[in-house]
């Protein structure tokens, strides 16, 4: 193998692909970054793949011999991180007639480095999907959806199912569903596509459903954010796994199993009280008054008051102090006092995209929505902290 790229090429890819190597690997072949040259189509790819999360990253090099072995993941990308900007030249041999691992030098403007490598013939091979519900989306919609809910996911690995994200497709939609069974985020976005936009959709049996792992949309969603103009996802899912094929990277990650939650029961249809106010004002005196909140019980109040039109926030913490702040609001309905957590409450106000916010209550004790007025259609409900009278 021999070839020239630059450094920013290859550290921006090893860098991608290195978050699906293991941190404890089951094989210690999959601590490595497996690196295929190809001179026809003069690329260079990288696979990282620990069994159930797996990343291929491609990009352009002058590609003089294929190759391809596997190398030590951390030591490359600390090493390659840390070289100044320029071409680099990587170009591998077997260190004699008696191994097939070969060596593999690194040169840069700085000097010359020297890794040893693997075979790649024990490295194993990504999950091909060639069957199974396939459709094309906008990275826009996918997007919305992740930023709407991923926050709602479970860390709870033994309920596994909640640690992902439901997906709901539809012909012209996607609803997007988490929960942790304290609180859950549905996001419903579009998949329609500008008339100028001219792909075609693919193969689909709608509607169809499937979880996806967060811990691998969390690495779509930065995939996504690294490209400044929208681009298409081609998503095809088949028997317990999921592919996501970007224009240069892709994401191969096992399904969720298990039956997820009917979480569409959990909302209600009708409400007693409406408050509208100022998202960015809430969550800030949210944040503020919260510092003085008992790490224990991390809650804050709320009181309700019509006759005002206002939002009184408190907290109260033993041994610490307390805190009260007030907030302008349109309050329909009658005066109530309900409390939240903090951390539920925080979290929930960040996803929410609009300016304007409207929270929609019954009582002290049943399901609350905070949904944004106008723009993405997206629905937080949070179970309110019962509190002693």
């Amino acid at each position: 193998m021999k070839l020239v790229c630059t450094q920013s090429d290859l550290n921006t890819n090893l860098s991608l692909v290195s978050r699906a190597i293991p941190s404890r690997p089951s094989q210690p072949i999959l601590s490595n970054v497996r690196f295929i040259a190809d001179r026809q189509n003069q690329e260079v790819s990288l696979i990282a793949f620990d069994l159930s999360l797996g990343i291929q990253a491609r990009f352009a090099a002058t590609v003089e011999e294929d190759g391809d072995l596997a190398l030590p993941a951390k030591l490359l990308n600390d090493m390659i991180a840390r070289l100044p900007p320029g071409d680099l030249t990587l170009e591998a041999d077997s260190e004699d007639g008696e191994t097939l691992d070969p060596n593999v030098t690194i040169t840069s403007s700085c000097g010359r480095y020297q890794i040893r490598g693997l075979d790649p013939d024990d490295y194993p091979a990504l999950p091909i999907i060639d069957t199974g519900e396939s459709l094309t989306l906008p990275s826009a919609a996918i997007l919305e959806g992740l930023r709407g809910c991923l926050f709602a996911t479970s860390l709870d690995e033994t309920k596994q199912v909640l640690t992902g994200v439901h997906l709901t497709v539809k012909e012209d939609s996607v609803e997007f569903a988490a929960t942790d069974g304290h609180r859950l985020a549905v996001v419903t976005t579009s998949t329609e596509k500008e008339e100028e936009d001219s792909t075609p959709s693919m193969q689909a049996d709608y509607p169809f459903e499937v979880t996806v792992p967060g811990r691998a949309l969390r690495e779509i969603e930065r995939m996504i954010g690294s490209h400044k103009e929208g681009i298409s996802i081609d998503l095809t899912v088949d028997e317990g796994q999921v592919v996501f094929q970007l224009p240069s990277c892709r994401l191969n990650c096992r399904t969720l199993e298990g039956q997820y939650p009917a979480y569409e029961q959990l909302i209600p249809q009708v409400f007693e009280r409406q408050i509208d106010l100022d998202r960015r004002q809430l969550l800030s005196s949210v944040e503020r008054i919260a510092i003085l909140a008992d790490q224990k019980n991390n809650v804050v109040m709320f009181s309700l008051s019509g006759e005002t039109q206002e939002v009184i926030l408190s907290v109260e913490a033993t041994d610490v102090g307390s805190a009260t702040e007030s907030i302008p609001a349109t309050i329909s309905g009658e005066d109530l006092r309900i409390a939240f957590n903090v951390k539920y409450l925080v979290d929930a106000l960040k996803a929410i995209p609009s300016q304007e916010l409207k929270i929609q209550v019954n009582s002290a004790d049943k399901p609350v929505i905070l949904s944004p007025l106008g723009g993405v259609q997206m629905t937080c409900l949070l179970m309110p902290v019962q509190i002693r009278s």
